[in-house]
């Protein structure tokens, strides 16, 4: 079905290339188009138009052939960067995102905000320094596979590398507590029995810590709102909420702004983000497209982890630099400790 098109770079109009793809069959797009006159591309497709009206409407016929391609259980990831205009800044790519979500072809998942640790520092005397883009994953469908548990999971070897043994009096203090309760017989020895065995998961390791929360003893959780442990509350006198000790996964991602010795290519999108997101939204052996390639850093971080790739870029040049670059993959994820 796409055995040709597999692991392989194709050189011309992208949204030409995009229409000859089979429907619904690209696990992930992911991309970063060309900005909005931002800088030179050689006058040659997206980037390039007079106004930031037709720049989207451009982007939106790629748009919408990733949509076509993309199957029910996949995703797709634009990336885009903002432009001032007279001292204006234009929200470019909001207004992108505003107009994909009005053909309610797709959904918006998360907008993921890329933090530069090291953004470029414009001088420009009325105006803070910009150091965030986003990242707009959008899914097909409710289908959409999404690994939570693997972005940013280096965060998670870290904490658990640091985590100490619980110690011999954990749990003593509910054990009085649940004595000093008004909760029924019945309720207390269930309570007892709970307690003792979510204290043995934490002195093994299975979980970091927990916390109970007793009836007319503690603030009822969530301000009180209905939900399960109010429920629980309710009917059994008590709750306990297990601290696994995993790091949040949050919609913010820290990385550098990257640049690559002998890069031909005026932008690179960072690694790392790319990374994290192939993780997130794919498994090995699934094929990852971008349709705007460049310097090839989407291939590039496919290849190392073991998905396929398909790349498109209209410049020869750039796809040679490409081709390059996925001579040699190193077998490693990277890893920031922010």
């Amino acid at each position: 079905m796409l055995d040709n098109e597999l692991n392989n770079i194709f050189c011309g109009d992208c949204l030409e290339i995009l229409k000859e793809l089979p429907p619904e069959t690209i696990d992930l797009i992911i991309t970063s188009p060309p900005y909005f006159q931002q800088r030179e591309y050689g006058n040659a497709g997206i980037g390039n138009e007079k106004t930031v009206e037709e720049y989207i409407e451009n982007l939106l016929k790629v748009f919408r052939q990733c949509v076509r391609i993309t199957k029910k259980t996949g995703s797709i990831v634009f990336n885009l960067g903002d432009k001032y205009i007279d001292g204006n800044l234009l929200l470019v790519p909001y207004r992108f995102a505003i107009e994909v979500q009005r053909e309610k072809q797709v959904k918006l998942i998360n907008e993921l905000t890329w933090v530069k640790i090291n953004p470029t520092p414009k001088q420009d005397p009325k105006k803070l320094v910009s150091s965030k883009e986003p990242f707009f994953i959008f899914a097909k469908s409710n289908e959409y596979y999404f690994n939570k548990d693997a972005f940013l999971e280096y965060k998670d070897k870290y904490l658990k590398g640091n985590k100490k043994a619980a110690g011999n009096d954990i749990g003593k203090k509910y054990f009085e507590l649940i004595e000093k309760s008004n909760l029924s017989i019945e309720e207390k020895a269930r309570a007892r029995k709970e307690l003792s065995e979510v204290i043995m998961e934490a002195k093994k390791g299975k979980i970091e810590s927990f916390r109970m929360k007793i009836r007319d003893m503690h603030a009822l959780p969530y301000g009180g709102q209905a939900g399960g442990r109010l429920t629980q509350i309710e009917n059994k006198g008590f709750t306990i909420i297990k601290i696994y000790g995993n790091s949040i996964r949050k919609d913010i991602i820290e990385s550098t702004v990257e640049t690559i010795k002998g890069n031909v290519h005026p932008a690179v999108y960072p690694e790392f983000v790319v990374q994290e997101l192939i993780k997130l939204l794919t498994k090995e052996n699934d094929i990852v497209l971008d349709p705007f390639l460049g310097s090839g850093t989407t291939a590039v971080v496919a290849k190392r982890l073991k998905r396929n790739y398909i790349g498109i870029e209209i410049h020869p040049e750039y796809i040679e630099y490409a081709k390059q670059r996925l001579v040699e993959i190193p077998s490693y994820t990277l890893e920031l400790f922010i």
